[in-house]
């Protein structure tokens, strides 16, 4: 299968190529965009290198898939987003996504995870058909809780302590999308 390329009002997604690197490092070598990452601040490029391979592997072995966003505007990367994993047995899949802190607050996110949800939707992934889609947020994530919310997310509860990095036991607040709850912007 040829990785989808996607496109919004001002945004085109489409495959993390190594071209990237530079710009997959600007990204995660800034703390204010992992704070709430299972990730580490990036230190070197050749993390951004295995970052790519690593979301290249999951697509090419159908177990997940990432977007690099890109402006239309320029063509400047200014985030990822995607399904880390889905589990076509279940018919679910989890989002992820993040994105420059000098383009928070301008709705870009809510317009990339808008089309990656309708894409997932439309049964066009590697993966088949899905049912539901879910995020996970650490509590205090108030920008990517309200993203969630906008794309009709719904909050689901409380998993106390169900995650671990960074040497602590996060809480992560669970959100979660059904196919027939979806509508459209």
């Amino acid at each position: 299968m040829n990785f989808p390329e996607l496109e919004t009002e001002r945004l085109t997604l489409k495959q993390l190529t190594i071209q990237d690197t530079a710009s997959i490092f600007a990204l995660f070598s800034n703390a204010a965009v992992i704070e709430f990452y299972d990730l580490e601040v990036f230190s070197d490029l050749s993390q951004s290198v295995n970052f790519i391979g690593l979301m290249q592997e999951r697509f090419d072995s159908k177990s997940g898939i990432r977007w690099g966003i890109h402006l239309k505007e320029t063509g400047d990367l200014v985030g990822t987003c995607g399904f880390n994993s889905w589990n076509s047995r279940m018919k679910s899949a989890v989002i992820g996504y993040d994105l420059l802190p000098s383009y928070w607050g301008n709705g870009l996110i809510t317009e990339a995870v808008h089309q990656i949800v309708a894409y997932a939707f439309s049964d066009k992934l590697p993966c088949g058909e899905i049912n539901r889609i879910q995020a996970d947020t650490i509590p205090g994530n108030v920008a990517s809780e309200s993203v969630l919310l906008k794309t009709g997310f719904k909050e689901e509860g409380l998993r106390r302590q169900s995650g671990y990095w960074k040497n602590q036991f996060p809480d992560l607040k669970c959100f979660g999308l059904i196919k027939s709850d979806y509508t459209e912007i």
